[in-house]
């Protein structure tokens, strides 16, 4: 044993200097590679000081003219920036194209339609006539599937009082009952100056769908259509649908609220003068300076976002926005989600109310009371989001996705 562990000892010995031996000429030789590279760079610097002493004043001007082509493509590059930034009027208006029968290309795979809808006496109405009103609004509503997106647009607006005016005239005929008839008309205008002073509420319904090309798109948005105005037929709504003229005057008509020149349009211009249907309807600037207001030509407006956290809502709500005597647009950008999207959506949402739950409980074992005391609001979502799963699942309901935006254009 002993004879063993002196011939270990030994190797080890002999492992160690040959080791102190390689690491010796390691170094050696790392001293001699960074003495040539000192020895490179010395002379590097010698050539350059030779050429600057020789050559000072061509050195100087390729200094000057490389600086001022830096500067120069960095102004080029500002300018550029900003120009992109300065787009027209009519580029600020999202569409493409807007044809005769009310097509409108929005995107390059995006065509839409629009449809205007009147009003049913559903406040007055009897509570079962009401119930039966609503449950065929559910049935429109669930109509749209998750390929068609749809927005309900509520719009007020000042009209021209002479217009009304107009309307409502009475012309003599020459005979005993002319003192009638200025009397009845007479009273028509104090009513009109008592009633929404010239104020014109409209509503309408666009739809839009993704297609590769107009030929594929336009069948679609005319069986669409179809449904719809069926739909509204069913409610006892009149409603027609909007051909490219009438869309573009809404247009029109939202772009400038102060014009009192009536909108003047038709396509045989358009070919004629070689101008964009935008060019007819665009005001004379647009000047957005951050997310809320904004300018239009004169007119000052600003875009408000309404966001629900209410379980429930009141069918007077949106009757109440609209009662207001100003000029107001209120839309409605609805999407419906895939069904088999919602239900996993709303299921993932239970099971992060459940997981919110246990997290309290634990908590209040910890610090020794009732575990069963939870949070209200914990209690009241979870019930919510179980009920609405269970409408999903079992009373083949949809889900809609639902953003609200307030225009007012004082």
């Amino acid at each position: 044993m002993e004879k063993a562990a002196k011939e270990a000892e030994k190797l080890r010995k002999i492992q160690e200097e040959a080791d102190r031996k390689a690491e010796r000429k390691a170094a050696r030789e790392a001293e001699k590679e960074a003495k040539k590279e000192a020895a490179r760079q010395k002379a590097e610097k010698k050539k350059a000081a030779s050429r600057r002493k020789t050559h000072p004043i061509s050195a100087a001007k390729k200094c000057s003219t490389g600086n001022a082509a830096v500067h120069k493509g960095r102004d080029a590059e500002k300018a550029k920036k900003v120009k992109e930034k300065q787009i027209s009027a009519q580029q600020s208006i999202p569409y493409r194209e807007m044809a005769k029968d009310g097509i409108c290309r929005v995107q390059d795979k995006y065509y839409s339609k629009t449809i205007r809808f009147y009003d049913i006496n559903y406040q007055l109405a009897q509570n079962e006539d009401k119930n039966a009103i609503f449950e065929n609004w559910c049935d429109f509503l669930n109509y749209f599937d998750s390929t068609i997106h749809f927005q309900l647009s509520f719009v007020n607006h000042h009209s021209n009082m002479k217009e009304f005016e107009s309307i409502i005239q009475i012309k003599p005929q020459n005979d005993d009952f002319d003192d009638v008839r200025m009397e009845y008309a007479q009273m028509l205008k104090n009513q009109l100056a008592k009633g929404n002073n010239g104020l014109v509420r409209t509503k309408y319904i666009t739809f839009g769908i993704e297609a590769d090309n107009i030929r594929e798109a336009k069948p679609k948005l005319e069986r669409i259509e179809a449904d719809i105005l069926n739909n509204f037929k069913v409610l006892g709504v009149s409603a027609y649908p909007l051909n490219g003229e009438e869309r573009l005057q809404v247009l029109y008509e939202t772009f400038n609220p102060e014009e009192k020149t009536p909108f003047k349009f038709s396509y045989d211009n358009v070919l004629r003068t070689g101008m964009g249907t935008k060019d007819f309807i665009a005001p004379t600037s647009f000047v957005f300076k951050n997310g809320k207001d904004f300018q239009m030509g004169d007119t000052l407006g600003a875009a408000s976002y309404l966001q629900i956290l209410a379980p429930e809502l009141t069918d007077k709500m949106l009757a109440e926005f609209l009662d207001m005597d100003r000029n107001l647009m209120v839309n409605l950008h609805i999407q419906s989600l895939d069904q088999m999207k919602a239900i996993k959506l709303v299921k993932s949402k239970v099971t992060d109310i459940n997981r919110m739950k246990i997290e309290e409980q634990k908590k209040a074992v910890r610090s020794g009371y009732d575990m069963d005391i939870i949070p209200s609001d914990l209690n009241t979502y979870g019930g919510e989001a179980k009920r609405l799963l269970e409408d999903l699942q079992s009373r083949n309901e949809r889900m809609f996705l639902v953003t609200v935006l307030f225009l007012n254009v004082p």
